[in-house]
């Protein structure tokens, strides 16, 4: 799917690289969105299928490094929650940053986002073999898969640490799978100034 401009709103569309409507969840069941009117969207231009998580943390940025090197067809886009390019994911799907710090947001398509292990299989969808069948843990009851992904994110920091700032400031070869990728480039190319400065 693909966003595109009919009027006055954004509305997305069909792709051939998007997986078949049988695989799109609309439901609000296990923390996905169902068929309720989509809000305008104003002046921003979403992408489908991004995530939008926490950039300072060691274990989210870790799997999403990982996610990259996996996603061989390029399926997947990111975005952290840091950024200022994560407020229109945000208020698209009616969710706050406290949030999605808590449980990671994937916001799929239109009227379609899912957040923590939900969110985590719907990604796998759209993974090359093997990886794709680890959707089929769908099958686990979603209060017992989001315990356990509530209990690591809340350890998240405690196990694996944090950084200041966005991780991703550290790893510019991957920052072309960002949408926000200028906005942390802009940084940095800040730091370096500040440190050559000192």
């Amino acid at each position: 799917m693909e966003l595109h401009k009919e009027g006055n709103k954004y509305c997305f569309s069909s792709s051939s690289s998007s997986p078949p409507l049988s695989e799109v969840v609309y439901s609000t069941v296990d923390g996905v969105l169902g068929e309720e009117e989509v809000p305008e969207l104003e002046a921003a231009f979403l992408q489908p299928r991004v995530v939008v998580y926490d950039g300072v943390c060691h274990l989210c940025h870790n799997g999403v490094k990982w996610l990259i090197k996996v996603d061989e067809y390029r399926q997947i886009k990111f975005c952290c929650l840091q950024s200022e390019a994560a407020e229109p994911y945000l208020n698209y799907c009616g969710v706050d940053r406290e949030d999605v710090l808590h449980r990671f947001l994937f916001v799929e398509g239109p009227n379609t986002y899912s957040q923590g292990s939900t969110a985590a299989l719907r990604i796998a969808s759209y993974l090359p073999p093997p990886y794709s069948a680890l959707k089929a843990l769908m099958i686990i009851p979603t209060p017992l898969r989001d315990a356990v992904y509530d209990y690591v994110s809340k350890c998240r920091y405690d196990w694996y640490g944090k950084e200041e700032d966005c991780e991703a400031l550290q790893d510019p070869e991957i920052l072309q799978r960002f949408v926000d990728r200028k906005e942390i480039w802009d940084r940095c190319q800040d730091k370096y100034r500040e440190g050559y400065d000192q």
